[in-house]
């Protein structure tokens, strides 16, 4: 009986086929092929095309119907969030109501070594930590870890910080943001954060280090954050500049913000 499952076979068969869904190559409303010859194709067994079959399904982009078959979805899911790096903390406020949040922590603590130094916290002094998960239309796109000077965190509550994007607390406390230093990188979804997410454990994640600073410099907000990369981009549109022999690309001011994006 075929009954075992493969999951590094079933993640390359679900990679395959979204690809081919998202570049085109099945059209909205095709139907796919039955499973014993689709398992033949990828070369695994019907659990494990099953298993594949069910990540599309849970992402929208096919349809199972029992006893009839699986189709590409007519409507196929939202666009990936996405936040234009040349006006960051615009997109950051305006997306903060476009987006949803849970808050799964909130309180006190003494931050780890390279949270204690980005925000040049003197020894023992405590931050406030929240961590968050955004989502579009119920689907999750990104975990976010923040840390905020004690004195700062008092300004806020809880329920506050579950409903409102931390940028526009800080400013109503006074604080006048004038700048931020961002790191990009990626990494490997752990089972936490896979679950939280809704991926798979070992799924690519992009992670982005933020650290925020006022008029004088001083750093407000330190954001360590993960988001699903099927679901948001960093965008930034270029224009070439300077003079002959020394044109280089800069960026172009940004648009008004639209749908898309995600606040810290």
């Amino acid at each position: 009986m075929d009954t075992k499952v493969e999951p590094f076979k079933a993640r390359r068969v679900y990679l395959l086929l979204r690809e081919r869904i998202q570049a085109g190559d099945m059209a909205p409303g095709t139907r796919l092929p039955g499973e014993p010859a689709m398992a033949a194709e990828c070369g695994v067994s019907r659990v494990t095309l099953r298993r594949a079959l069910d990540q599309l399904a849970a992402e929208g982009l096919v349809e199972r119907r029992a006893g009839v078959g699986t189709f590409v979805r007519d409507a196929l899911p939202l666009p990936p969030a996405g936040i234009d790096f040349a006006d960051v903390f615009a997109h950051l406020k305006e997306m903060g109501r476009r987006t949803e949040v849970r808050l799964l922590s909130f309180g006190y603590v003494l931050p780890a070594g390279p949270v204690v130094t980005a925000l040049g916290l003197a020894p023992g002094q405590r931050a406030q930590r929240a961590v968050r998960v955004r989502a579009m239309a119920g689907a999750p796109f990104s975990y976010l870890t923040t840390h905020v000077p004690e004195q700062i965190g008092l300004t806020y509550s809880e329920a506050e910080m579950a409903s409102q994007p931390l940028l526009s607390l800080l400013e109503r406390s006074g604080i006048r943001i004038a700048r931020a230093r961002q790191d990009i990188g990626a990494t490997l979804a752990g089972p936490e954060l896979a679950e939280v997410l809704q991926v798979e454990t070992g799924a690519p994640l992009l992670t982005l280090t933020r650290v925020v600073e006022d008029a004088a410099g001083r750093a407000v907000e330190h954001l360590h954050a993960f988001y699903r990369p099927d679901r948001f981009t960093f965008q930034m549109q270029l224009a070439r500049t300077g003079e002959e022999g020394e044109r280089r690309w800069s960026p172009l001011a940004p648009a008004t913000p639209e749908a898309g994006g995600t606040p810290a």
